[in-house]
């Protein structure tokens, strides 16, 4: 029996890319003053910051409801398939609580993972979900092996400012006009599911050299699985120029490695300019 992916749009992945895959990518609700979109399909990541960067303001989001998630459970269920959902860390939202009361009326057809993760690392294991099922795994077998993967994703980024980070509440304004000055470019990832600030470096130089001693130091890029390059912002030039000073770290596979426009869930508080790298290690 096949069985169906579903994920939320923390994960980033476009909804053209999702249909290719076979994945449900369930929208977050994303609402700026009075108007309310769908993260990904009626607000694309350059609509969004545009939009951010226009009004000045910080988007509030909703989480999906298990109303939400119980409507497109039963409609694959009622089709004779089980679902695999895998939503995004629950340290941050209450999405994946929302999925596993919605999966509650559906019993073992539907297995619910917490992935700890968000953005561009919630899209490679949600890749390496579709790669397993994809091979002929059960639905019992891929979720084991996913619960088993997500210890060894990462993801890393690099901030280009800290003003979205003050106006999301995450810094003091004195923090942000002191960074600004210095240049300070906050590098960051995910650690226990929650976003964690792990350098403050000053300058780009320093900064994307810390994503290359971070990426050593939890042991490489596996390479035969699932990587991701991401971007903020209305264009990937920042993105371009950290490959072209970086590109050994690939190991001459540049022309394999996705690139995924970032939208809501993470640009609320990166703003333009970032670029992050998520990947299995070895």
């Amino acid at each position: 029996m096949s069985f169906r992916i579903v994920t939320d749009s923390a994960s980033d992945m476009p909804q053209e890319t999702a249909k290719k895959l076979g994945v449900t990518v369930m929208p977050i609700h994303t609402r700026f003053g009075e108007e309310e979109y769908l993260d990904g399909v009626t607000l694309k990541p350059d609509e969004f910051f545009k939009k951010l960067v226009e009004t000045g303001e910080v988007p509030r989001t909703s989480q999906i409801t298990p109303f939400e998630f119980g409507q497109e459970f039963k409609k694959w269920v009622e089709c004779g398939e089980e679902v695999l959902c895998i939503t995004m860390s629950a340290g941050v939202s209450g999405t994946w609580q929302s999925a596993c009361t919605a999966a509650g009326e559906f019993g073992d057809k539907v297995i619910v993972i917490d992935s700890r993760q968000f953005c561009i690392s919630l899209y490679v294991l949600v890749e390496f979900a579709c790669r397993l099922r994809d091979e002929g795994k059960s639905l019992q077998e891929t979720a084991a092996a996913v619960e088993e993967a997500k210890k060894r994703v990462h993801v890393i980024s690099v901030f280009a400012t800290l003003e979205y980070l003050k106006l999301g509440g995450r810094i003091s304004s004195a923090a942000a006009v002191a960074g600004s000055i210095l240049s300070i470019k906050p590098v960051i990832t995910i650690n226990e599911g929650v976003v964690d600030v792990i350098a403050r470096a000053r300058g780009s130089k320093k900064a994307n050299s810390m994503l290359v001693e971070f990426i050593d130091k939890v042991g490489g890029v596996d390479m035969s699985m699932p990587h991701c390059l991401g971007f903020t912002g209305f264009s990937d030039e920042v993105l371009t120029k950290y490959v072209e000073d970086y590109a050994p770290m690939y190991k001459d596979r540049l022309k394999d490695i996705k690139v995924v426009p970032v939208g809501a869930t993470v640009g609320t508080y990166a703003g333009p300019g970032a670029v992050a790298f998520a990947f299995f290690n070895n």
